[in-house]
């Protein structure tokens, strides 16, 4: 909004805002407007949850010592939501299609956490939407959202071809070529990229989901990841060094640094409410939103091969489940003393504290790796 009207429409009146069309400039001043507005708003947003009764439940069979948080706010995820959408809303070029559905993976996977999380508040227990309804929203969202990806490749502004770290002449091609020129047979020639739309998002959002356990933990690990998407995402609609760095160039793609920077900056401002004690949760509505946004974000600059290490500790966090679940109904015996496995860390005894940093530092040295794989090919 502010690019259209400082930049297209003023600028012939007056020419330093000519300063309005560089990308780093703009990105710039989202992730500063979407800090402030957490630390504004967020004292009004828990004011709220605390006033209508919105607090958190916590499992029994968890660490004792998280007993104490019952009753603190949750969703807070509102406030993350807000904090990304409006300087994405007024920095970015929204003629841009690419933000769009940045946006709309933002607020499809918000809305289904919220809907988790009012559940849980209405029934006064942790127990929200059921586990295939969740999945199935996931599902539908990401399916929508590889369909417009579908639509902007046959204009010629996506690639479903894969980047594929430390090779630089391999890129497959996720479209089964000589099925997608017959009729009776393009929809079937676009399922592998469908499939694999849908595994990347859903994985990311519900990695997310999973990592919210302790204060500060996944927001933390999110303001990483976010960064260095912001990264690799200025490099892919960069001319210069997306050739130089042999990645695929989308010139669109450019603008959805500013929406990662925006989802820096909000998490960074929620991160000062967050941190330990918390003052308040992100819940579903939070947690679903940023690992949605996260896959979305992956998958149309084609780094979801790349995503397992710009969220490292979120892999970690769903592998840990995904290990003591199945370990469990084949050996019954659990690997973990509890999953996910950052309770399993406070179970040996370290404190919630070193468990938060300690995941961070792994988070940062998970994101540092991914980013040089640019050159290691």
């Amino acid at each position: 909004m502010l690019y259209w009207l400082l930049y297209l429409k003023l600028f012939h009146y007056f020419p330093p805002f000519r300063i309005f069309r560089y990308l780093t400039f703009r990105t710039a001043f989202a992730s500063l407007t979407a800090l402030f507005t957490g630390l504004i708003v967020g004292p009004i947003v828990i004011r709220r949850l605390r006033d209508f009764q919105i607090g958190q439940y916590i499992r029994e069979e968890g660490p004792q010592a998280h007993q104490k948080k019952a009753g603190t706010p949750t969703m807070g995820g509102l406030l993350i939501a807000i904090a990304i959408l409006v300087p994405t809303l007024l920095w970015a070029d929204l003629s841009n299609p690419f933000v769009w559905i940045a946006v709309f993976s933002t607020i499809v996977f918000g809305a289904i956490g919220f809907a988790d999380d009012y559940l849980k508040v209405v029934h006064r227990r942790n127990l929200g939407l059921t586990a295939r309804a969740k999945l199935g929203f996931q599902i539908g969202a990401s399916i929508a959202i590889a369909i417009a990806l579908i639509v902007l490749q046959h204009r010629g502004e996506y690639t479903t071809r894969l980047v594929v770290p430390f090779f630089k002449q391999f890129h497959p091609d996720l479209v089964i070529q000589r099925w997608a020129v017959h009729p009776q047979l393009w929809p079937l020639a676009f399922l592998p990229f469908v499939v694999f739309v849908v595994i990347v998002i859903v994985g990311s959002s519900n990695a997310v989901n999973l990592t919210d356990g302790l204060d500060g933990l996944a927001i933390g690990c999110t303001v990483i990841a976010a960064g260095a998407l912001a990264v690799l995402t200025y490099l892919s609609g960069h001319a210069t060094f997306a050739t130089y760095l042999e990645l695929q160039r989308m010139p669109q793609i450019g603008e959805l640094t500013i929406f990662c920077g925006a989802m820096v900056g909000s998490s960074i401002g929620f991160l000062w409410y967050n941190a330990h004690p918390a003052e308040v949760f992100m819940g579903d509505v939070g947690s679903l939103a940023l690992g949605g946004a996260i896959g979305t974000v992956a998958v149309m600059i084609k780094q979801e091969l790349l995503l397992p290490f710009i969220g490292g500790i979120f892999v970690i966090e769903a592998l840990s489940v995904i290990l003591q679940v199945g370990s469990y109904k084949l050996r019954k015996k659990r690997i973990f003393k509890m999953a996910p496995i950052h309770h399993h860390f406070e179970l040996l005894g370290w404190s919630e504290s070193k468990v938060i940093v300690r995941f961070w530092i792994a988070s940062l040295v998970f994101a540092l790796f991914a980013l040089t794989t640019l050159k290691l090919r």
